[in-house]
């Protein structure tokens, strides 16, 4: 198993352009978001303490479990932004506008597209035709700027 440096390091050799980059911080962020406000929309039979589980929520715990297993202190970083993202779909749940899957499924679309342009920026694939888990790693990505920036280690 590849350790947390080396995933980083080789998720950044496709990330070089500072246009790629940029599109990157935002739309990570928003297809993390989206993907599990879309699951978050998949109500399951159980309710603990009054909240009704979801498929947003097992995945939360899932991808934490992986993340733990490549750092614990970048899970807890994870952990707060999963949090973050859990309480928009639970906000945007609220309102009687666009339901939250198909608001979801509008940020899952764009922020591909913003993904693949800034990619043709790059002039690399991405990370991900290479190695799925890469879709996992692009948030750490992001999170690992976040720590260095606080002088935390990952």
């Amino acid at each position: 198993m590849k350790t947390l440096s080396q995933w980083l390091s080789e998720y950044g050799e496709s990330h070089q352009n500072e246009t790629n980059k940029l599109i990157h911080w935002i739309c990570v962020p928003l297809i993390f978001f989206s993907v599990l406000a879309m699951l978050y929309s998949i109500k399951l039979p159980w309710v603990v303490k009054g909240y009704q589980l979801n498929v947003g929520v097992i995945l939360a715990i899932l991808v934490l479990i992986y993340y733990a297993s490549l750092s614990i202190s970048l899970s807890i970083g994870m952990l707060l932004f999963i949090v973050i993202c859990l309480w928009f779909c639970f906000l945007l749940e609220q309102t009687n506008t666009l339901a939250l899957w198909q608001f979801a499924l509008i940020i899952f679309v764009l922020a591909w597209i913003g993904q693949f342009y800034g990619h043709k920026v790059e002039g690399a694939k991405p990370s991900f035709f290479k190695d799925l888990q890469f879709l996992m790693i692009g948030p750490a990505w992001l999170m690992s700027f976040v720590y260095k920036k606080l002088g935390i280690g990952v």
